[in-house]
């Protein structure tokens, strides 16, 4: 069962997502976040196209590497640090359409490693949202402890 061991983990993904430069660069902007699942949107712009006019594979697989690692840090304790250990991006149809929409969950929760999913849509006009290319991703989690170690060992 998916647990969140951060009461206020709302303001604490909001506060983390201030200090995330290149997802604002980008323009993408979460609209839903919720304990193990976080969503968001990005109008796709001629910056975020590859020379053949889709959106450009690295767009699709930051959107879905942001989403995932959110989710997880949706559910660790707020003095911990959540960091993508692997992802793995699925491409199944070009980007091409208005906007994009992610969504990311956390299908498997551990004390280290966080097992998380990422889907990424495409929309086009009044269309139903197309599904682009999906993820799986392991999200490391940082402790406090982590940290003194590794400070102690530079």
């Amino acid at each position: 069962m998916i647990q969140t061991f951060n009461p206020d983990f709302e303001a604490d993904v909001r506060e983390k997502l201030e200090r995330q430069e290149f997802m604002k660069l980008m323009g993408f902007e979460v609209t839903k976040i919720e304990a193990g699942r976080i969503e968001g949107e990005l109008k796709l712009e001629q910056r975020h196209k590859q020379h053949k006019g889709f959106t450009h594979g690295g767009v699709i697989a930051t959107l879905a590497d942001i989403v995932a690692g959110f989710a997880a840090v949706s559910l660790v304790p707020k003095d911990h640090h959540v960091v993508t250990a692997e992802i793995k991006v699925s491409y199944f149809h070009p980007g091409v359409g208005d906007k994009l929409l992610a969504k990311g969950y956390v299908i498997k929760q551990g004390r280290k490693l966080n097992f998380c999913e990422a889907e990424v849509y495409v929309v086009k006009d009044e269309a139903e949202p197309l599904l682009i290319a999906k993820a799986t991703t392991s999200m490391a989690t940082i402790t406090p402890e982590d940290l003194r170690v590794r400070e102690l060992k530079s």
